[in-house]
């Protein structure tokens, strides 16, 4: 659990101490590259390092700069095609932060230098590393939301101007879902709301601050309502509360929140039998 509430003198310390920590910190990247031929893969030799490299090594923003984000990356080879005179591999690719965070992209096309080195450039598009970007920046938002109501907006703006760029490039594959992910992302006001009350009220209990806990995860369920009223089986609050659903059940066994859990088990029934386990424990 990373430590949000922070007394007033260590933050002055950090603010001016000129420490520098990265927004990422493990870094996992896996290849599934079966279906490419022998010269193909041997191409991507350097390529898991690379993207690696990208991911740390980016200052993505100032103000949240330490965060160590522990970030998987899955990336399936479909095979290659050719634009002119450029090699292009077509892929899927998956991004998790191994907790409550998880995007599967369908529709991944790039090219790729094995002379180069990827970086980011805010302003010109690059299909590899303006993909590599766009899931930065949404992983990045939904961790900032976490810490600020809506903290997370200027990393989904982001998000959004790099895939409107490349909507309108000549690698324009995938980027109008990736265009509506976003926006699904950036506007569902009640997950934003439950990811911050989840993890504001679990590092409160853990500092003893019982009362002040209670109000956050009365505020989870709040948010939880929004979302359930706009949609009830939203695939982005499903995956958040499967990340949180037992260490919530334990808090709130423990604090003898049961009407919280009743209302658990009503918005999120996917953990049903988790929560049912911690009335139980209530009870006893």
């Amino acid at each position: 659990m990373k430590v949000k509430y922070i007394t007033h003198t260590l933050l002055i310390f950090i603010l001016f101490s000129g420490l520098s920590f990265a927004q990422f910190g493990n870094v996992d990247v896996t290849f599934d590259d079966r279906l490419l031929r022998d010269g193909d893969r041997q191409q991507l030799l350097l390529l898991k390092d690379e993207i690696k490299r990208f991911f740390q090594n980016t200052e993505w923003d100032e103000e949240y700069s330490d965060l160590e984000i522990p970030l998987h990356i899955q990336i399936i080879f479909e095979g290659t095609s050719s634009k002119g005179s450029e090699k292009v591999y077509l892929s899927q690719a998956l991004f998790s932060n191994g907790i409550d965070q998880r995007y599967f992209d369908k529709t991944f096309q790039f090219t790729y230098n094995e002379s180069g080195s990827l970086y980011y450039d805010a302003v010109l598009f690059n299909p590899l590393s303006s993909f590599l970007a766009y899931y930065a920046n949404l992983i990045i938002a939904g961790e900032a939301d976490t810490y600020e109501l809506k903290g997370g907006n200027k990393f989904y703006e982001i998000a959004r101007a790099i895939a409107l760029r490349g909507a309108a490039s000549d690698y324009p594959r995938g980027w109008t879902e990736r265009i509506r992910i976003e926006n699904l992302l950036s506007s569902n006001h009640g997950l934003r709301k439950v990811r911050l009350a989840t993890y504001y009220g679990i590092e409160l209990f853990e500092y003893g601050k019982l009362e002040s806990a209670t109000k956050q995860f009365h505020k989870m369920i709040v948010g939880l309502d929004e979302v359930y009223n706009q949609t009830s089986r939203d695939h982005y609050t499903i995956l958040f509360m499967n990340g949180h659903a037992e260490r919530l059940s334990e808090i709130l066994s423990i604090l003898r929140l049961d009407s919280i859990l009743n209302d658990l088990i009503e918005l999120d029934p996917d953990n049903r039998e988790i929560y049912e386990r911690g009335l139980s424990v209530s009870s006893e």
